[in-house]
């Protein structure tokens, strides 16, 4: 329909796995849906850890047109990379100083569509204020698109309910990440906000959040700190959520939560 924007969002793509669960299962979404604009979070998308401008670019070749991420971007190799991109963004509520972009605007002909990235406070950094960056944010992207999407990467699923009634009507939908796993509470608010807590994961579909089973059965056991690594093989899945909105006003008209896996 001429008057419907389409949005697809990749929850968080976790290493290797992750990165071969989108070069599997992308092309039929892309199919299915045929998408105005395609969205992922990606912190994770480099060894399980952060991102680097080679699997960036490897994800863009793909068919991503923005890549959004939390506190796992800070690699410090990725940072010039991070500081120049606009295709890559980082949580809008760092101090000023942190390098790169918490919003952008993108344009396709006719189409446009706002993404802002905010991180949570709630068993994280004590950042800026994700509820007054965030709605300053979408009144400015207002004055150039009513369609606005916010991907929240937050642990608390509290928080991120409370800033999707927070930002109903101010925004089209509030995508949570950040968990690994997919919720089962997407809706449309009654301002024409979707939302969803948590889009999921992208990536290894038998570990632990995208990581190793057994080493995180071995920490929970020890409690000896370690760092966990991403499977080199295995079953993967991709989990997403497709969005329809009214270009016109910016309201939700569908929100359809998906999950494929081999």
């Amino acid at each position: 329909m001429p008057n419907k924007l389409r949005v697809l969002f990749v929850g968080d793509v976790v290493g290797r796995p992750g990165r071969k669960a989108v070069q599997r299962f992308l092309p039929e979404l892309l199919s299915r849906y045929e998408p105005d604009f395609v969205l992922g979070n990606a912190e994770n998308a480099a060894g399980g850890y952060g991102l680097t401008e080679k699997t960036a670019q490897e994800l863009f070749d793909l068919g991503f047109d923005l890549l959004t991420s939390g506190n796992h971007i800070w690699r410090r190799e990725f940072l010039p990379y991070l500081a120049r991109s606009e295709r890559v963004l980082r949580p809008a509520n760092y101090p000023a100083g942190a390098v790169g972009r918490g919003y952008a605007l993108l344009r396709k002909g006719d189409q446009r569509l706002g993404v802002i990235n905010l991180e949570g406070r709630v068993f994280m950094r004590a950042l800026d204020c994700p509820f007054r960056v965030g709605a300053a944010l979408a009144e400015h992207l207002r004055e150039e698109t009513p369609c606005i999407v916010v991907d929240f990467h937050a642990e608390a699923t509290s928080e991120k309910i409370a800033l999707g009634w927070y930002l109903d009507g101010k925004v089209s939908a509030l995508f949570g990440t950040h968990t690994h796993v997919q919720t089962a509470d997407e809706r449309i608010l009654p301002g024409g906000t979707a939302y969803i807590s948590d889009v999921g994961m992208t990536g290894i579909r038998d570990g632990v959040i995208g990581m190793r089973a057994d080493q995180a059965i071995e920490l929970f056991l020890t409690q000896v700190p370690r760092k966990l690594e991403v499977p080199n093989s295995g079953k993967v899945k991709l989990e997403a959520v497709y969005l329809e909105l009214e270009r016109d006003t910016g309201r939700a008209l569908k929100l359809e939560r998906i999950r494929w896996s081999d």
